[in-house]
């Protein structure tokens, strides 16, 4: 999977600039535990960290390629799987390329000196990276059409500083520790603004976005976006065409030279995929798909059901594993050790933020993903089925769909996304966060695509579609991969295949949700595969633990805070609120929602205390 980072500067020789360099490259460290390379050639530095995927001793990077003569013409550094590198190898070879390796690292580079920018439009894949043109000393940084595997860069004066994560580029001494009003809004509401990073100045590619920086400046282009098309399938033709689309997505991402496996919650998206991989890799003579799931300890016997988790996972996991013979395990967590300050600590250094929602979910991924990475290397997971297909409970409330803001935001759903309720009101009125709500929701039902002649209903469902996938996915893409390759896990994420994405983006919601259910093409097209519990279960997210020690050490977290005056988050907090959080009894705090402000509070001072920020509100 890797860790990237670099340096462009068209007024020095790099060379002089390499423990910078190496400084940076080393930050990616944890994305890219098994290998690390530094390029340098005049104006530019390429740095990689290697997580090692497919052909373990031949993808070394950066990577160089020579074209019509001994000369170095192009040099890469990459993060990511491009899934159709086999074919796109072959095609290669026909028109004269040789190479020297089996990696898929090698057939992009090949590919853009063969066809040039437009060689991204044939990658089907989860990648971000950059490749540097020789002859024409021009910088492209590119990212895959889903935004599954990040990428930051910082514009200078005279090139661009680029990386995997913020941390990458906070390295360079040209980029400042600094987040203004814009970058705080961010931090403090459920919306990511496509482009947009916390820190002043820095920005992400955005996803299907190609960044070209060379002597005139820097330019920036979309090489994929979403577009409405008519659908033309029946619904018969539409469940085959969905299955077909799925059989070849998990095809192509079981390949892997490392230890493969699968996330298994016991809910349809992800038994989908693990039972689609096992039935693949049985097929071809292979050993079953191992499987992971993850619970808290007494969380079985003591769960209760809530209004978004209705049931819980274990028994789902149960008949999945019983059906297709998996090699199973339960990764059982310890609610208390969730809350440890020193594990919160590492979190915000893989993000390089606060994590600002869904509270213990951050700290259960990464120590579920640390367990799994124990014996694999690889992972395959369900996110991004509920995007794609319609699954959240927002796109059948009515409330929420006729909303003039962010779906999540509204209804039921809303109050579990806001973690502003221990926030100063003179700082929350400053910031003007009702403006920014309005603003950005605003700006992303203006880029939805429209279909001439299309329904009201349908031209709204496709609004509602157009924000999940552009805007909340990448909330629920960028926690994966932080808390995966902090730990030196690649996560796959069949269901954000472009493919399949275009395609349900434009079926009719009439036909999305044929039996009134949520998600019915898919649990049409897939019924076949799973036990009737899970094709018939209601959505449920991912667990949270239900253990009232989490919170009573969350409270001792934010009590520490009010009581030091130093305390970094101290001044953007209203301590009247606090205390009367404080003085509430356990038992009448929501196990869920409630605890949000404080999450985001005490979240927000590790971040300040970890990165040393300068805050210019």
């Amino acid at each position: 999977m890797c860790g990237i980072a670099g340096w462009l500067s068209y007024s020095q020789n790099l060379e002089t600039q390499r423990d910078t360099l190496q400084r940076m490259t080393d930050t990616m460290a944890l994305r890219g535990p098994d290998a690390g390379g530094l390029w340098i050639d005049g104006p530019v530095g390429l740095g990689h960290r290697r997580l090692s995927i497919i052909d373990l001793e031949g993808g070394r990077q950066p990577m160089t390629a020579m074209h019509g003569g001994p000369r170095e013409v192009a040099a890469i550094t990459y993060s990511g799987e491009v899934y159709n590198f086999r074919e796109l190898r072959t095609e290669l070879q026909r028109l004269g390329h040789r190479f020297e390796t089996r990696s898929d690292t090698e057939v992009v580079l090949r590919a853009y000196v063969e066809w040039g920018e437009a060689f991204v439009e044939r990658l089907n894949g989860m990648y971000a990276f950059a490749i540097w043109d020789l002859r024409s000393q021009e910088l492209l940084l590119i990212r895959d059409r889903m935004g599954v595997k990040p990428l930051y860069y910082f514009p200078t004066s005279d090139g661009v500083v680029f990386g995997s994560e913020p941390k990458a580029l906070l390295a360079n001494p040209l980029v400042p520790r600094k987040v203004r009003a814009d970058g705080l809004r961010e931090i403090l509401e459920m919306v990511k603004t496509p482009g947009h990073a916390v820190f002043d100045g820095m920005r992400e590619v955005m996803p299907g976005e190609i960044v070209r920086i060379n002597r005139q400046g820097l330019g920036r282009r979309h090489y994929w976006k979403l577009q409405a098309r008519e659908h033309e399938h029946t619904l018969d033709e539409t469940i085959h065409h969905t299955r077909d689309l799925l059989e070849d997505i998990v095809d192509r991402q079981i390949v892997a030279d490392v230890p493969l496996c699968s996330l298994l919650s016991g809910g349809l998206d992800s038994s989908i995929i693990t039972a689609l991989a096992s039935k693949k890799l049985l097929a071809a003579g292979k050993e079953n798909i191992r499987s992971f799931s993850v619970d808290f300890v007494d969380h079985g016997s003591g769960f209760t059901g809530d209004a978004v988790r209705g049931t819980p996972d274990a028994p789902f996991v149960r008949d999945l594993v019983e059906m297709i013979r998996s090699s199973h395990q339960e990764i059982v967590l310890d609610s208390r050790e969730l809350a440890n300050p020193a594990l919160r600590a590492q979190i915000v250094r893989a993000l390089d933020l606060p994590p600002a929602f869904w509270g213990d979910m951050w700290p259960s991924l990464y120590r579920l993903f640390q367990e799994v990475r124990k014996h694999s290397t690889v992972a395959l997971s369900g996110e991004s089925a509920d995007e794609v297909f319609g699954g959240y409970r927002w796109f059948h409330d009515p409330e929420a769909i006729q909303a003039d803001t962010f779906p999540w935001l509204t209804s039921v759903t809303g109050k579990y996304f806001d973690g502003k309720t221990l926030f100063d009101p003179g700082l929350l009125a400053q910031l003007d966060m009702h403006s920014f709500l309005r603003d950005s929701y605003a700006q992303a039902i203006v880029e939805a695509p429209v279909l001439p002649g299309e329904s009201a209903v349908d031209q709204r469902m496709r609004q509602m579609s157009y924000v999940n996938l552009t805007r909340f996915v990448q909330t629920l893409l960028d926690r994966k991969d932080r808390m995966s390759m902090a730990v030196g896990l690649e996560v796959r994420v069949p269901f954000c295949d472009h493919r399949l994405v275009e395609y349900a983006f434009n079926i009719p919601w009439a036909m999305k949700a044929f039996d009134g259910r949520e998600k019915s093409i898919l649990r049409a097209a897939t019924r076949d595969l799973l036990p009737e519990s899970i094709s018939e279960r209601v959505k449920s997210p991912y667990p949270s633990t239900q253990d009232p020690a989490y919170e009573q050490a969350l409270r001792d977290a934010l009590a520490a805070i009010q009581a030091d005056r130093n305390a970094p988050v101290t001044p953007l907090l209203d301590s009247g609120r606090i205390q009367q959080t404080l003085a509430k009894p356990l038992s009448s705090v929501s196990p869920m929602y409630e605890r949000m402000g404080m999450e985001l509070a005490v979240g927000l001072n590790t971040w300040l205390s970890e990165y040393d920020v300068s805050l210019e509100l």
